[in-house]
């Protein structure tokens, strides 16, 4: 079969044959159909995830863990936990017989791959308890998972939608799909933190938050009132860290403030995930909500993996 074969760590996979994964008693051969790659994949391959010596331990390999596939009887599914070194950047591959849910009717294979990432949207109903009319910030929304974010909260009836990006042109993006008001984190400490200040209103009240590091330490401090007051709770939901793994927290940024911070998987649950995850098929099958997606044919996996040009789409890899 053909795949992108990965032969040494921090490498860039390659278009290549790659003997055809063989089944065991309790594990089934899939059919690929669509693989987004994200960020996570790339720092799998690069051995800077906690999950790469399970990926990459042999080599060579094929990287991405996940993705949309069919099964010997043509059933369409979303697969994970593949059996390394077959990854699921290939023709074929294999996973255990229960590493698999099937796919709802009417759902581009492409489209199915993103869908995942829409749920982390969902977050701010699950983690923070938002209600329909609050004011949402999305910190870091010109990404793929930002503007999804940006999106469900329109959906799920949000008041206000505030924006972060560092890039104009991509904001103005944003703004398109949904958000009220748009910042850019590119400017001075002093600066940013009046934008904030001058965003927020009467408040934010759910804080989706994929950046972490600078933009969310100045967000935190424009956050302390400036006289006693009985502050209304913000509830911010960190999800990622793409401007900075640490920050420093000031002790008044919670005790006067009314923030409360939260991981993105506070409230999960098989139920919890089952509903949101049907909400997301629901508006995917209505066309309520939308998906940029990249398609790109396995056979320019090298050119592919190395683009910086994707402005808020998701790479799809297609066999």
């Amino acid at each position: 079969m053909k795949a992108a074969v990965l032969h040494e760590v921090g490498g860039i996979p390659r278009y290549e044959d790659f003997p055809d994964p063989v089944a065991a008693e309790d594990e089934v051969i899939i059919d690929v159909k669509a693989v987004a790659v994200e960020n996570v994949d790339k720092m799998i391959a690069a051995g800077r995830h906690y999950a790469s010596k399970k990926f990459i331990d042999e080599l060579p390999a094929i990287p991405a863990f996940d993705g949309i596939g069919t099964l010997p009887d043509g059933a369409l599914v979303g697969f994970g936990n593949i059996r390394p070194p077959y990854g699921a950047l290939a023709e074929k591959t294999v996973v255990p017989g229960n590493s698999f849910v099937p796919i709802a009717e009417g759902i581009d294979p492409a489209v199915a791959t993103v869908l995942g990432t829409a749920i982390t949207g969902m977050s701010i109903k699950t983690a923070a308890g938002f209600v329909r009319g609050e004011t949402v910030l999305v910190q870091g929304a010109t990404g793929v998972a930002g503007r999804l974010a940006v999106k469900v909260a329109r959906l799920l009836g949000a008041g206000r939608i505030v924006a972060t990006g560092r890039d104009d042109g991509q904001l103005r993006e944003v703004q398109a799909i949904g958000a009220d008001t748009v910042i850019n984190t590119a400017v001075s400490d002093e600066a940013l933190a009046q934008a904030f200040t001058d965003a927020k209103g009467d408040g934010y009240d759910v804080v989706v938050d994929f950046l972490w590091g600078r933009p969310t330490e100045i967000l935190l401090r424009s956050l302390i009132p400036e006289s006693f007051a009985f502050p209304k709770p913000t509830r911010l939901i960190q999800v990622g860290e793409s401007a900075g793994t640490e920050l420093t927290l000031a002790a008044g940024s919670l005790r006067t403030s009314g923030v409360e911070i939260y991981g993105v998987a506070k409230g999960l649950s098989p139920e919890t995930m089952g509903e949101m995850s049907g909400q997301i098929v629901t508006w995917a099958q209505s066309g309520e909500l939308t998906f940029d997606v990249e398609k790109v044919p396995l056979s320019e996996i090298e050119t592919a993996w190395q683009r910086t040009d994707l402005r808020g789409k998701r790479l799809v890899v297609v066999p």
